[in-house]
């Protein structure tokens, strides 16, 4: 059975191997520009292809690169917490430390 692909399944994905574009009968003559295999249009054709998949790619690269700020934010704030933390057990050894030595010299 040989059948011809459609717009949404073609028979190949290469550009340059897929059948020209027709006008169809039910248009006006005049209404779209009579040819449409120029090279510009291959080009143009390839070229979407291109950026779209360079748009997936940078998509990716920003979608990891947001999640590495965020991973890197995450670290910061657990060292600010820890920090905090060993600070407020410091200050505690400290007032403990001037307790003792008030009721060393007390005595």
């Amino acid at each position: 059975m040989n059948t011809a692909g459609t717009i949404d399944r073609p028979l190949t994905h290469d550009p340059k191997k897929q059948a020209p574009m027709k006008p169809s009968t039910s248009e006006h003559a005049g209404s779209a520009t009579t040819d449409f295999t120029t090279t510009g249009a291959t080009e143009a054709r390839q070229n979407r292809n291109r950026e779209m998949q360079l748009m997936q790619e940078a998509l990716a690269r920003a979608h990891m690169h947001e999640r590495l700020d965020g991973a890197a934010r995450e670290r910061r704030a657990m060292r600010l917490v820890v920090a905090q933390r060993m600070q407020r057990r410091a200050e505690r050894a400290s007032l403990r430390a001037r307790r003792a030595l008030a009721m060393a010299v007390m005595q």
